[in-house]
């Protein structure tokens, strides 16, 4: 690939003639190694003119992210709690939530996935507030799969707690949650530092929520999604009382009773407190951690604390939630849950830099000085485990400053080191500042998390209020594996805490010799961050975990040439590796296989050749499957911007061999065998 002396990448050679050609999706042999290059190179240059084109003004990227139609379920039910439906929203989320709906009459949470019971509940409410009648013949394909599977006594506990808002569902056979919980100390089991930061923005104003136990009666009943109305809800079997199930189940029955006889002044400093702890972590842009459903239920916490709509707390928060708002052509409506331009901008600018383009190209340069304009530098969350450790991380999403995460750090240090930013002394001072705090987010056995340090109890996972998705936040191999590459190029490969996190990742590397991918699906996104972590952090190619892996990856190569996993492998064993072929998920594939040396293998050969023959002519690629993660199985992400970054990332480094930094240390000095 070649630029212009300016620096400027809109005249780079290739691109005019590669915009006008079309790709042959039909071939069913690997073609030559020199044709696969030269489709790699093709591909490579729509795909970077693709990507430069999308890029923001101020210098971001940000793909919708789609999820599943409770997002667009919920902010309907919200809207008839306050008393703030409009005709145009109800009209245009009814239009989405329609279009989602499968041939069963049921909502599915990825594409290309079964029914789900709780999510095809929240549908079909959502539009029977718009207007849909029982009769009308989707609606009656949906509450007959949905009393076939139980009803709605079948459903998970947040389900129910938006039926109990409207009188559908009795508040009394929910389970308890205190308000009261606010006032336990950090040391203490159950205190809500206990839980991941997803769920603790949501648990602290449901405590408010349950509390009040408020109904706002509904214009129609929904008997028609129970098994049989006219029966009482039936009581939940009581575990075994030495089990841990039957214990917190028992604990739920004295939360009941202590409902009835709180403390009136207790209960009320502990409202006040948990109202206090809310608006402290509302963000400058009215959101809360940059998530739609900690927004939702603190609206509805505040709201019933006695904060009117006209409070600027509230109109902030109304006006965040609009923002989460994508408005399709067709007038329909639909909900982000959370938006990512910082993961975004760093993996675009990864992807650039690996498909040859210069390291001082202004679009790089406004992309690293977008992102290190975002670095937090003031305590969160974070710092109740860290309290003496300097801020210095990234989040995920435009406003988030209470939470940073740590693998967007990881990554945004990754993208900044291949930027030649004419501020140097900025950009070392910023990197210097981000390795600091994620060295010291290391968690006590070696890894890292994606939020927190040492966020692993037992016991809020047991807890009867939560029965949907990951509510605590323990280290993952990928995010350990993302630091990992990230601490190596900054030369602290042999660094003490380094070693550690690589001596925790050979001891995860399961028996096939696949890694577990916590925040992408899953065991092909595990393997493909792993093992260039830890190829870049000194490990050999002919290491045994990499032969493993290698191995593994050749093995459930599909017949076209890509890689697929579906998200049932969270749940089954026998999907690990196996599902349709994607863009993103070949591109994971191909990043391990390149990183272990096997450039020339035919697996590569043939994964290379699959993005090229499956690249859109525009120089994107299509991809309608879900291949990241929220939770695991529960909470499936698709990032429309994936199936862009991660393919050129891998066709760059297939034509321009593994990345090089701008200014990095990785390789220039000798080891630093560093302790803590």
């Amino acid at each position: 690939m070649t630029a212009t002396t300016d620096g400027s990448t809109g005249a780079m050679e290739p691109r005019a003639a590669a915009a006008s050609e079309t790709t042959d999706t039909t071939s069913g042999t690997t073609p030559a190694p020199s044709d696969v290059l030269d489709a790699a190179r093709r591909a490579t240059d729509r795909a970077v003119e693709h990507l430069l084109a999308r890029q923001d003004a101020q210098g971001w990227w940000k793909g919708d992210l789609e999820t599943n139609v409770t997002m667009d379920a919920e902010d309907l039910l919200l809207r008839q709690f306050l008393g703030i439906q409009d005709e145009k929203t109800v009209r245009a989320a009814a239009l989405f939530i329609r279009g989602e709906q499968r041939e069963d009459g049921t909502w599915a949470t990825f594409y290309g996935g079964p029914g789900e019971l709780s999510t095809t509940i929240e549908a079909y409410v959502a539009l029977r507030l718009a207007g849909d009648l029982p009769d009308d013949p989707h609606m009656a394909r949906a509450a007959a799969w949905i009393r076939a599977r139980g009803g709605i006594a079948a459903s998970r506990v947040f389900t129910r707690i938006w039926l109990a808002l409207f009188g559908w569902w009795k508040w009394d056979d929910l389970p308890e949650l205190p308000p009261e919980l606010i006032f336990l100390p950090s040391w203490f089991p159950l205190n809500i530092y206990e839980f991941g930061c997803w769920a603790r923005q949501t648990v602290v104003p449901l405590t408010v929520v349950s509390a009040h136990r408020p109904v706002r009666p509904a214009p129609f009943s929904i008997d028609e999604l129970h098994t049989d109305p006219r029966l009482p809800n039936p009581p939940k079997r009581l575990a075994r009382p030495t089990s841990w199930e039957g214990a917190f189940q028992r604990l739920d029955k004295v939360l009941h009773l202590y409902q009835k006889v709180a403390p009136r002044r207790l209960r009320r400093a502990a409202m006040k407190s948990a109202a206090r702890w809310i608006i402290e972590r509302q963000e400058n842009d009215g959101c809360w951690g940059g998530i739609q459903p900690p927004a939702v239920y603190s609206l509805i916490a505040l709201h019933l604390l006695g904060y009117d709509l006209d409070h600027p707390v509230m109109r902030a928060g109304l006006e965040s939630l609009d923002r989460f708002a994508v408005w399709r052509e067709n007038g329909a409506r639909q909900i982000e849950a959370c938006q990512s331009p910082v993961w975004d901008t760093c993996l675009a600018t990864i992807a650039l830099a690996d498909a040859g383009v210069r390291p001082d190209d202004p679009a790089l340069v406004k992309a690293a000085d977008w992102m290190m304009s975002e670095q937090i530098v003031r305590p969160g969350d974070w710092s109740v485990r860290r309290p003496e450790l300097e801020p210095g991380g990234w989040a995920f999403e435009f406003h988030n400053d209470n939470y940073p995460d740590i693998d967007d750090t990881a990554e945004v240090i990754l993208a900044l080191r291949r930027v030649a930013h004419p501020d140097r002394g900025r950009t070392e001072a910023t990197i210097e500042r981000g390795v600091r705090w994620t060295l010291g987010m290391q968690s006590r056995n070696g890894a890292w998390a994606a939020f927190d340090a040492d966020n692993t109890s037992a016991f809020p996972n047991r807890l009867p209020f939560c029965d949907f998705g990951e509510v605590i936040d323990p280290p993952s191999s990928d995010v350990t594996a993302h630091v990992v590459e990230m601490l190596a190029v900054e030369g602290k490969a042999y660094h003490a805490r380094t070693r550690r996190g690589i001596e925790w990742l050979l001891a995860e590397q399961e028996s096939n010799g696949a890694w577990f991918g916590r925040w992408g699906v899953n065991y092909v996104y595990g393997t493909g961050s792993v093992v260039p972590g830890l190829i870049t952090a000194g490990l050999p190619a002919s290491h045994p975990a990499i032969r493993r892996a290698v191995d593994w990856l050749e093995s459930v190569q599909n017949d076209d040439g890509g890689w697929g996993e579906d998200l049932r492998s969270y749940r089954e064993s026998d999907w690990a590796g196996h599902g349709a072929s994607t863009a993103s998920q070949t591109a994971w594939a191909l990043l391990a296989l390149l990183a272990a040396g096997e450039r020339d293998s035919k697996s590569t050969e043939r994964g290379v050749a699959w993005l090229a023959e499956t690249q859109c002519a525009d120089g994107s690629w299509d991809e309608p499957y879900f291949t990241g993660t929220g939770f695991p199985w529960d909470f499936s992400i698709n990032y429309n911007l994936y199936r862009q970054v991660f393919p050129l990332t891998a066709l760059g480094r297939y034509v321009h061999g593994e990345p090089t930094f701008t200014n990095a240390f990785a390789g220039t000095l000798p080891d630093t065998r560093e302790g803590d």
